[in-house]
């Protein structure tokens, strides 16, 4: 017992001593708290107002009557707020549009997003010169607006008899947000590092456990970005339903609101009633991709 603690003695007093040294702040610096950036915070302000004022007034003025629209000021609250002219609207068959903008949105997301990431993994990791011509010509398809071939398209339609259905709307409305999806997920795979790909390679993975097992989970963020974008396009495109339908029973929402626009001329209260109707699917549709998003960012950060 002796001989431990001697020896415990030896090893503390042979043990270097450590110093430490506390570290002052620069004089005046202790307790400053951040400038405020008071010209950010008005613009910020403004911006706001601008944002506001509209919706405000397109959301109260749907729950007006046309007497008061006419009698009260344009934002002074109205006295008795109504859904009639709600009611009104879908009476006339809004429900249909919002139904068939709805078939419209889903199916043109569900195209784009099955048919681009597999057109972007093999541009990304196919190095042959038919690879990069394709994907040339997906970089063409940007520059063409689809005001200069909708008379292509016209015929085309029409000589697969598909006129006047929602399927003459899906088709090219895809087809012209695979360009910018293609693009979109193209960068996000060349920013997956290829050691990931060599040691899954090594490990025996092929192409399809390749694509399922890794290119897909790290690809939500740009999967996500281009289904807001397509179904942003599908919900608010108007020359394809104008010129590749013609029923009533195929009317899609930015159609329907055209033709409401005549119809409700001298009835503002009915025609923002629409207006509003339209609005809520998308800007709910926006919402949810954005949580999605920033989810989907957070957890390939993680990684």
């Amino acid at each position: 017992m002796t001989i431990y603690t001697a020896a415990r003695h030896r090893a503390a007093e042979t043990r270097p001593r450590v110093t430490y040294t506390r570290v002052r702040p620069p004089r005046g610096t202790a307790g400053r708290r951040r400038p405020v950036n008071v010209a950010a915070g008005i613009a910020a302000g403004v911006w706001l107002v601008i944002v506001a004022v509209p919706l405000y007034y397109i959301a109260l003025t749907s729950l007006r009557t046309s007497d008061s629209y006419l009698t009260d000021g344009a934002l002074r609250p109205p006295s008795g707020l109504t859904l009639e002219n709600y009611r009104q609207v879908l009476d006339l068959g809004f429900d249909k549009f919002i139904v068939n903008s709805t078939i419209v949105t889903v199916i043109t997301m569900a195209l784009v997003l099955v048919m681009a990431l597999p057109a972007a993994y093999a541009m990304v990791f196919g190095g042959t010169r038919a690879v990069r011509a394709t994907f040339n010509t997906f970089l063409l398809g940007l520059a063409i607006p689809a005001q200069a071939v909708i008379i292509p398209i016209y015929l085309l339609i029409t000589r697969l008899h598909l006129y006047d259905s929602l399927t003459a709307i899906i088709l090219p409305t895809a087809a012209f947000s695979l360009p910018m999806a293609i693009v979109v997920l193209t960068s996000t795979l060349r920013d997956i590092p290829r050691d990931l790909f060599d040691a899954m390679t090594v490990d025996g993975a092929g192409t399809v456990e390749l694509f399922r097992r890794l290119v897909l989970p790290l690809s939500r963020p740009g999967l996500v970005s281009v289904g807001i974008f397509s179904g942003l396009n599908a919900w608010n495109g108007f020359i394809f339903p104008l010129v590749l339908t013609q029923s009533e029973a195929r009317r899609v929402i930015p159609l329907g609101l055209w033709n409401f626009q005549s119809r409700f001329g001298t009835d503002v209260p009915g025609l923002l009633a629409a207006v509003v109707l339209s609005t809520v699917p998308v800007l709910a549709l926006y919402l949810f991709g954005r949580r999605q998003l920033l989810r989907s960012l957070s957890a390939g950060y993680s990684r």
